[in-house]
């Protein structure tokens, strides 16, 4: 009978093997993940001399273990087991799923509490786990949020303050600078038994607002957002904030500013359906998946405005190597339900200079310096300014200073989230703008995409992930432009 049982399991495992190896070696490789929001690596062009170095065989070995046949689907089934097989703590009803790093010691007694608002009378159900990365997954069903940590000390985010007081500067006062954070979820909606993994942005706002110079103004929207936790002002899927966070800043900014504003009774509601942003890829956890959420946002109604690119080519390691001339397109893109690239709504993409001159006639001219949580902001500001600029931290390879004496630039917003206030190298790219030759091909930023992490970045430098949109934008959305 053990013998009979033992080539039973032999021929299983052999079958399964077998079965392994027709799927990767004979079916056709994935170029695309829908679930990591990335192009996968392609085969390598070959040279006598890549072999002669080597590297031709690693890039072939890289290419066939990052492009195997069915990727997603292998990753999809790796988290159902990773979800069966969840190891519980001892603390009620949190659980791991994959390994991280060590709890970050919380700042004070602050930590998430006084942000938090209404947001405990969101629907909550007491469970909280942590998945990869770091990554916290609240709730179960319908309602589960991924939120990242954030492991920012009361002395970090100086260089974002030196990067706004050296622009007011460099204009000698002639152009209004502001300087917004923007706080991620998690500083509104930690469960409680999971706090000590992760840090409050107050510190950090308040030390980078300290350190600004009088004439720079900041725009503090950290308890603007916390009167709103009960309302849809963050995505629970993605690592951005929902548009409607976002209407809540730009509102924030344009009392700042002094201009005017129109509140939502001037725009057109629009929703995508069933979206699942990028936090199921960060996190791994198929409970996301199984959470789509709708992605709602807002057009402006009855105002005339025409948008401008100037859009960037970039290598497949995000340098730019060239630009186009300005050309005409649409501020807001549409996609359809479950699509899980929606957030690439505005502008379609962060590789471009976008220009748009409305029907706004005060002489206002506002140039937004950002990064990808920027993009929900410029759409509500199209009745506050004659225009809105709008550059990336990643792709710009013009002169700052020339750039705002052509366009007669007014005013000059800084709107980053905390992981990128927290980078000194995206305030030394800030920096260099002002000094680079016009024209130049910028040198390549030390990772393509957001500088918000996984991972509850480091302070000072959090690694960036890179944003893939998941289609292509189409047709513009209704009632656009």
């Amino acid at each position: 009978m053990g013998l009979r049982h033992d080539r039973l399991y032999i021929a299983i495992v052999a079958l399964a093997a077998v079965g392994l190896a027709v799927v990767f070696n004979m079916f056709p490789r994935s170029t695309f993940s829908e679930l990591e929001k990335r192009e996968l690596k392609k085969f390598p062009d070959f040279s006598w001399a890549k072999v002669a170095d080597g590297s031709f065989t690693r890039d072939v070995s890289a290419w066939f273990s990052d492009s195997e046949p069915y990727r997603d689907r292998f990753m999809e089934l790796s988290m159902l087991l990773k979800d069966w097989m969840r190891v519980t703590t001892s603390d009620e009803n949190v659980s791991f799923h994959a390994p991280t790093a060590n709890p970050q010691e919380t700042i004070g007694t602050d930590s998430c509490q006084n942000a938090r608002g209404k947001a405990d009378a969101l629907p909550y159900d007491g469970t909280a786990k942590i998945a990869n990365a770091g990554i916290i997954i609240m709730g179960t069903g319908p309602n589960v949020r991924a939120l990242m940590t954030f492991s920012g000390s009361a002395s970090a985010g100086s260089g974002y303050a030196e990067a706004a007081n050296l622009y007011y500067q460099a204009f000698d006062g002639r152009v209004q600078v502001y300087c917004m954070v923007i706080p991620t979820a998690i500083e509104y909606y930690c469960p409680e038994k999971v706090r000590s993994r992760t840090r409050s942005a107050r510190a950090t706002i308040d030390n980078v607002h300290a350190r600004l110079l009088p004439g720079v103004k900041p725009v503090e929207i950290r308890s603007v957002l916390g009167e709103h936790v009960d309302e849809d002002i963050y995505l629970r899927t993605d690592h951005h904030w929902a548009p409607l966070g976002a209407y809540y800043a730009a509102q924030t900014f344009a009392q700042v500013a002094g201009v005017p504003f129109r509140d939502l009774s001037s725009y057109d509601r629009h929703v995508v359906h069933r979206f699942v942003g990028s936090m199921y890829g960060y996190s791994q956890d198929i409970a996301v998946k199984n959470a789509p959420e709708d992605f709602v946002y807002f057009t402006p109604r009855g105002i005339d405005y025409s948008t401008t690119y100037t859009n960037y080519t970039i290598d497949e390691d995000y340098h730019v190597t060239g630009e186009s001339e300005p050309q005409k397109g649409p501020f807001f893109y549409k996609y359809g339900d479950g699509s899980g690239g929606a957030y690439c709504t505005f502008m379609g993409a962060d590789t471009r200079i976008t220009r748009v001159t409305t029907g706004t006639k005060n002489g206002r001219r506002v140039l937004i310096l950002k990064d990808s949580f920027g993009n929900a902001i410029p759409g509500y500001l199209f009745f506050s300014f004659e225009e809105v600029h709008v550059v990336d931290y990643r792709y710009f390879t013009k002169n700052m200073k020339a750039y705002v004496a052509d366009n007669h630039i007014t005013d000059i917003l800084f709107a980053n989230n905390i992981f990128s206030a927290c980078s000194s190298h995206i305030c030394r790219s800030y920096a260099r703008f002002l000094t680079q030759k016009d024209g130049i091909v910028a040198p390549a930023v030390a990772e393509p995409a957001d500088s918000i992490a996984p991972a509850a970045a480091a302070a000072e430098q959090p690694k960036t992930t890179a944003e893939v949109p998941a289609e292509q934008p189409s047709e513009a959305a209704d009632g656009a432009e």
